[in-house]
């Protein structure tokens, strides 16, 4: 298909769903979407972008869905000939990836086509879309989902995972989970005010033979075709509290990411939170080992993987306490705590004061399983022996407090001091060592009337490695409704003197949304949910489009 072939298509399936967009009536409705995100690079010698081969990149999305009573239906239009820089050499293409029917009737329903599935906590099952990380491995095939009895959620599935333009059909994946909602099946707990869930998963993945060859050695590994993984979980909840513990077990997998040897993977989690008016408070521990499971063994990078490890360190908005994100150590394994406390003071109290006043203290710490994370044994052996409480070197840590306070009807501003340790190690860079860094961030906004609004950020990262400290500000106006306007600036003041500035505006109007920036991108990792990606670093104009109908 041609370019202008391609945007016809993109055009038409906006007109048309917005033409035939049915009301109430008949139980029909369409909707959908139009993302367009493009960059216009410039090389930049100072920053080491590095030559481009194209002058325009982008990434293209056409969703459009059909609703009703009965039946679903939807398709998905993807252009990435030429992607938006960091994404790895699979993902340019172009083409529909995306397409699906699905029909539900008394409690039945099911899907034929394209999904996306999480078992639990993603353990051993999470399909998804994560389009900044160039993420999409939904699974082509059939779903059946049943809730015909009170209390009882299950599902069933089976297909083919996607990877990138890809649907690889050496390897099959096949899954159930069951649900069992407790207050629904016995009455008296629902007359106590308890709610709790039991749950069951299986993941069975099947893949045909590959030729993997050990070093050194005139031999062959001989492979599983076929890798089981089973998921319990059980959640408690009552007058604010909640309780979730799950664990995970998964068979003998060799695959890339442990340098194909054939210990088992397992995985366990404890969370317990609770909040009432004014007060929550979280705690939660997980450990996992050799958990990194994917569709195809020989894979690498953030394709093809089956399930997914939640992260248990702070996800950070602003711009120097993410600059160095932790990734989930799925493969070699990793002991994560995290401890979060939040309290709002009530108005006309001493620390309240007028307006009252918001605290949030969050504590994140990750370490191995051993003080050799990269050693997973000879290829062919059962990997390294590790105990269940063994830990060995830390990974990282985040300690910080946030105060948020309104000083009068127009002023408010956040306060967050924040102490991390990042260890160079999760970049596979083990010589750097650790980064220790304490982080100050001044977030002030001035409601000056009903349509303008004034926002300034003020940051601050002081650290003694790697490119030592940094100073970012940022300068944002909003006119209601439509437009907004900023200029930001990220320095290294420790070493380079390297300015990263950028400025922007954004606009809106009924369901469109248009942004046009210009500046520059610092190289790093862009990460969500504790998936990582590398970006190199960029300068030029960017723009973003989005239309929903």
């Amino acid at each position: 298909m041609k370019r202008s072939a391609l945007s016809t298509v993109f055009v038409g399936a906006a007109l048309f769903a917005s033409a035939f967009t049915v009301g109430g009536d008949n139980g029909v409705a369409f909707h959908g979407s139009v993302q367009a995100d493009v960059l216009f690079p410039q090389e930049d010698e100072a920053i080491g972008t590095g030559e481009y081969d194209h002058k325009i990149l982008f990434n293209t999305y056409a969703d459009m869905n059909m609703m009703s009573k009965y039946v679903d239906a939807g398709v998905r239009v993807e252009f990435m000939k030429w992607p938006l820089p960091g994404y790895e050499p699979d993902f340019a293409g172009w083409g529909v990836p995306h397409i699906y029917a699905k029909g539900r009737y008394k409690g039945f329903e099911l899907t034929g086509g394209d999904f996306y599935e999480q078992f639990g906590s993603g353990f051993i099952l999470r399909t998804y879309q994560e389009r900044s990380l160039g993420i999409d491995n939904s699974i082509r095939g059939g779903r059946l989902k049943v809730s015909a009895i009170n209390g009882v959620r299950l599902t069933a599935l089976g297909g083919v995972q996607r990877r990138y333009w890809d649907w690889d059909k050496n390897s099959q994946i096949y899954g159930g989970d069951a649900e069992f909602v407790l207050q629904d099946l016995f009455k008296r707990l629902a007359e106590r005010n308890v709610s709790w869930t039991f749950g069951a998963s299986y993941v069975l993945k099947h893949e045909d033979d590959q030729i993997i060859m050990v070093p050194g050695h005139n031999q062959r590994l001989n492979l599983p075709k076929s890798v089981d993984a089973f998921d319990l979980r059980s959640e408690f909840q009552k007058n604010g509290f909640d309780v979730l513990g799950e664990f995970a077990w998964k068979g003998q997998d060799p695959s890339f990411d442990n340098n194909y040897t054939y210990g088992k993977g397992t995985a366990a989690l404890l969370s317990g939170s609770y909040s009432r008016s004014g007060l929550s408070t979280l705690v939660q521990v997980k450990r996992s080992e050799n958990m990194s499971f994917r569709s195809q063994r020989s894979m690498s990078g953030t394709s093809a993987f089956l399930n997914n490890m939640p992260v248990f360190s702070y996800l950070h908005t602003y711009a120097l306490a993410a600059l160095y994100p932790y990734a989930t150590q799925a493969a070699p394994g990793e002991w994560a705590f995290q401890g979060q406390f939040a309290y709002n003071f009530k108005r006309k109290t001493a620390l309240g004061g007028k307006y009252g006043t918001k605290v949030k203290v969050n504590l994140s710490y990750i370490r191995g399983l051993t003080d050799n994370p990269g050693n997973f044994g000879e290829m062919g052996s059962n990997g390294p022996a590790i105990k269940f409480f063994d830990m060995g070197m830390s990974y990282y840590h985040d300690f910080n407090i946030q105060i948020d306070k309104r000083w009068s009807r127009s002023v408010s501003q956040i306060f967050m001091y924040m102490n991390q340790m990042y260890d160079k190690i999760l970049e596979g860079h083990p010589e750097d060592g650790k980064v220790k860094s304490n982080i100050f961030v001044l977030d002030t906004k001035w409601r000056i009337d009903n349509r303008y609004t004034l926002r300034n950020e003020l940051q601050y990262l002081h650290t003694a490695q790697d490119q030592k400290d940094w100073v970012y500000g940022l300068l944002e106006l909003s006119v209601a409704p439509h437009l907004m306007v900023t200029a930001a600036d990220m320095w290294n003041c420790g070493d380079t003197g390297t300015h990263y500035y950028n400025f922007g505006v954004a606009g809106n109007f009924k369901a469109n949304r248009l942004a046009v920036s210009y500046g520059r991108t610092r190289a790093g990792f862009n990460c969500s949910g504790g998936v990582c990606r590398y970006v190199p670093a960029t300068r030029g104009f960017q723009v973003s489009y989005n239309y929903t109908f």
